[in-house]
């Protein structure tokens, strides 16, 4: 028993396999991720906090591991701490017996031992990611080691774990303290960051356009906004159910009655949508991937982008509704399912989208949001001049 690990599902299904990084025991959510690449950025990515990761992608870890691709937040010290691995778990094919990469520093095996990450090989991750596309993202563990026991006995731990629908995240994951992230050359703008989860490369993204990033912890009040003095406020990617997010929600209502220009990623799209009086629901799946079409619904534009979510906002392409902050829409959708993928306010006061410009890892169509919230700043700044 030494040498075999098992991933089972909540409706009592069980895959085989060898243990994979540490052993011992893991709960969460099983979810599966398209991408044929990017390992490293999904496992540090916190929004996949609480949940096993499924590979769709055959073989795993033949770049190693390095220390500059990790998404995680900065978490010690005063330096970055860009390898932290989020995931709950990883579930994976076939896991490489060779590094092959000169920025490797290690091994993906080593770094899931060193971080306690509990994973499973061997187990036909295609065959799993069937089930949960056929019934659902679902509550799931990897067993291995000492932690093994009878199917039954599994089933039942696995069972007895809370659902993600009704988790409150955020706050395990955002950053304990503020920080700042200084801007690339002259500064243009200061932006206050909430950190509901952000990744890495959501600042430099920023930075690279000469955007000051205060980084915020999620409880962070709006007086702590203003006294930043901020061009704009920013409203990061994360884990969780949006629905538990009311402190959030309030905090953006006021932020755009205050007059700042407002931009959300993923989980900030969410966000943004609730304080607009929309609803959320949990996807049957969700969407994981680095190769999803999104469309601008005002220009006919697709975009191939990075996803990470299982919940999202209702609605439908195209549709304008009142708020309590003037009409807004739907401005994006997924061109494969109808998702909603973006909202806005007419006005270019506030816009959201639910995929990832920041492209960590992924492609790079969407980038030229970050141009957009820039513009948006610049533009509320003329006005107040004027």
């Amino acid at each position: 028993m030494t040498d075999t690990a098992k991933l089972v599902l909540e409706n009592g299904q069980v895959f085989t396999g060898t243990p994979f990084g540490a052993t011992g025991e893991t709960l969460g959510e099983a979810v599966f991720c398209t991408a044929m690449t990017g390992y490293q950025e999904a496992l540090t990515d916190p929004s996949y906090h609480r949940q096993i990761l499924v590979a769709t992608a055959p073989q795993i870890g033949n770049t190693g591991w390095n220390d500059e691709d990790g998404e995680s937040r900065l978490t010690k010290g005063d330096g970055p701490d860009p390898g932290k691995i989020w995931v709950a778990g990883y579930a994976v094919r076939n896991p490489t017996r060779r590094v092959s990469n000169w920025r490797a520093t290690g091994s993906l095996d080593d770094q899931l031992r060193e971080q306690g990450i509990v994973g499973i090989a061997g187990i036909d991750t295609r065959a799993i990611t069937r089930v949960l596309r056929d019934h659902g993202s679902m509550r799931a563990g990897v067993f291995s080691g000492a932690a093994l026991a009878g199917d039954d006995e599994l089933r039942r731990r696995v069972q007895d774990q809370p659902p993600m629908a009704g988790a409150n995240l955020s706050a395990e994951v955002s950053t304990d303290e503020p920080y700042v992230v200084p801007a690339e050359g002259d500064t243009r703008f200061r932006v206050a960051a909430l950190d509901l989860g952000i990744k890495a490369n959501t600042p430099r993204m920023f930075a690279e356009r000469g955007m000051e990033v205060h980084v915020l912890p999620v409880g962070t009040t709006l007086d702590q906004i203003r006294a930043l003095e901020p061009d704009g406020v920013f409203l990061s990617n994360g884990p969780g159910d949006p629905a538990t997010a009311d402190a959030a929600v309030e905090l953006t209502r006021q932020v755009i009655e205050a007059g700042y220009p407002l931009f959300g990623i993923c989980f900030g799209n969410q966000i943004l949508g609730r304080a607009l009086g929309r609803k959320t629901y949990k996807m049957r799946f969700g969407h994981r991937g680095i190769n999803i079409p999104v469309l601008d619904v005002a220009t006919g534009q697709a975009s191939i982008t990075s996803q990470n979510h299982g919940f999202a906002l209702e609605g439908e392409a195209g549709e304008e509704f009142d708020t309590d902050f003037g009409r807004a829409r739907v401005s994006h959708v997924c061109a494969n399912d109808g998702t909603v993928e973006g909202v806005e306010l007419i006005d270019g006061r506030a816009f959201s989208v639910q995929y990832h410009p920041e492209a960590a890892a992924g492609p790079h169509d969407a980038a030229y949001l970050f141009d957009k919230f820039a513009a948006a700043m610049s533009a509320a700044a003329e006005g107040k001049r004027s």
